[in-house]
């Protein structure tokens, strides 16, 4: 199915999200507004698709991107995951990112400072041939800004051998947490280190093809070094 080009931003996801998908514990960690969600979604590397093949729940880790209110993610056409994502029914795309291990001074308030989002939605094949190879160039621009320009275009045989689906997002919510420990007050006066230790996923330094005999400079991935707005700034947004 060729899916016809969604609207440029939703006005709130928060509408979107139902009893099922809300935050239930720790409440006031929950994001239902759209930057706060597409902006967690645009910062993950990967994410996971869950769903039922046979009778079995199966999480399949995947490569996926955003354009609008839609989700995309490919693989080839003889994947187990996208044969049964053809076949309909709702999935649950997860994505999350690891900011920080928190250490308190007690094992039980030891935590990790993080941002997830959980989108709910029906998958859909996109079929025609110029408009799956327009969002697998959208997926490498993402990524590589540029890139898709200098390379020679997928041939039918590629494109034929890659399935790429897309999800409209109908429900989703986000959950984050940032700060430090959250301990006793009467743990306060331990002498046990307490603190937050950062996790970033960085670029490291290209290693070039041992066959690569030409002059061109590898891309950069500034999307990896981007700093996101505090969950107080998002909600003091919304």
């Amino acid at each position: 199915m060729t899916q016809s080009r969604a609207p440029k931003r939703i006005q709130s996801v928060r509408a979107k999200a139902r009893p099922f998908t809300r935050v239930q514990r720790l409440a006031n960690r929950g994001a239902y507004d759209a930057e706060a969600i597409y902006a967690i979604l645009d910062a993950a590397t990967h994410c996971h698709v869950a769903h039922i093949i046979g009778d079995r729940p199966v999480a399949t880790p995947t490569l996926h991107w955003r354009r609008d209110d839609r989700l995309y993610w490919h693989g080839s056409t003889a994947s187990r995951m996208l044969h049964a994502n053809r076949a309909g029914g709702q999935v649950c795309i997860t994505a999350t990112l690891i900011d920080g291990f928190v250490l308190a001074r007690c094992g039980f308030n030891h935590s990790i400072n993080y941002r997830s989002a959980m989108c709910f939605g029906i998958p859909e094949e996109i079929t025609d041939s110029a408009a799956k190879s327009a969002s697998l160039e959208h997926f490498l621009e993402h990524w590589f800004p540029g890139r898709w320009a200098s390379l020679r275009p997928p041939t039918r045989k590629e494109l034929a051998a890659t399935c790429v689906m897309s999800m409209r997002i109908s429900e989703a919510s986000a959950k984050i947490r940032e700060g430090g420990p959250h301990d006793a007050v009467a743990d306060l006066s331990s002498p046990v280190w307490a603190g937050v230790i950062p996790i970033a996923i960085r670029a490291g330094t290209p290693i070039a093809a041992e066959d690569f005999a030409g002059s061109a400079k590898p891309p950069r991935i500034a999307r990896l070094s981007a700093r996101r707005s505090s969950i107080q700034e998002l909600r003091s947004e919304r």
